[in-house]
């Protein structure tokens, strides 16, 4: 190696050191989420375990980043308003439930983000393999309020697809035990309306697009093969007894 390729050769990797050490530092100063008293839940099964109706990649993405988005803005949110601390100390269902009655300031924040965390929270869990049909209570009172069950998923569907740009299609229960379906926009919970959500759909573009592209109607229909109908039943099953 003569001495004009050795000095170029050493140019090269001293700027490879160099752009290696910028990144390095860029990726150092990145901010970590905003600690708080909001966390992210833990998925309850893996990201390809509702193939093929829900991709992987889609899971990944709607769960790691969406969801923790949620979690992250309201954590920050909590953060620039420290005199309401003791608002930290209720749970994000509580919060979106007493919406009205929240500090001013934080509101927004509580119905957009503690919605989006609150609305995910209860869709993984309603998501999975736990039974083809509800059982008990529900399935009865399925049956009694809609016809069957065939003709509360298709109720549900219409609702789906009514929605005008992002939100959710809810079966919800109100305090005098009636069974509704409902929509929201956005991040809305019915929980702000008194009422508690048993099943959502949730419509916004990201918990579909890679996969059903604008096909929302695939998507709904797909959704039905993985309501872990288990753990909606039970859900339900226990609000009634406390009723």
């Amino acid at each position: 190696m003569d001495r004009r390729t050795a000095i170029k050769s050493l140019g090269i990797v001293a700027t490879s050191l160099a752009v290696t050490d910028r990144l390095s530092a860029q990726a150092a100063s990145v901010a970590p989420p905003p600690a708080g008293p909001f966390t992210l839940p833990a998925l309850p099964y893996a990201y390809d375990a509702l193939e093929p109706y829900f991709d992987a990649q889609t899971m990944h993405l709607h769960h790691d980043k969406h969801h923790a988005a949620y979690v992250n803005n309201l954590n920050a949110a909590f953060a620039a308003h420290p005199e309401a601390v003791q608002w930290s100390e209720k749970s994000v269902d509580e919060l979106v439930a007493g919406l009205a009655t929240v500090p001013a300031g934080l509101q927004t924040a509580v119905r957009n983000q503690g919605g989006g965390h609150a609305n995910h929270s209860l869709w993984w869990l309603t998501l999975g393999k736990g039974g083809d049909a509800p059982k008990g209570e529900l399935a009865t009172d399925l049956n009694k309020k809609f016809g069957s069950l065939s003709q509360f998923e298709d109720k549900l569907a219409a609702a789906s697809l009514s929605i005008f740009g992002s939100g959710w299609a809810w079966l919800t229960l109100a305090a005098d035990g009636t069974l509704t379906i409902e929509t929201t926009p956005n991040q809305d919970s019915p929980l702000t309306a008194g009422r508690t959500p048993l099943l959502g759909v949730d419509v916004w573009e990201h918990a579909y697009y890679l996969k059903y592209q604008n096909k929302r109607a695939d998507y709904v229909k797909a959704f039905y093969k993985v309501v872990n109908w288990d753990a909606v039943s039970a859900k339900y099953a226990g609000l009634v007894k406390k009723a």
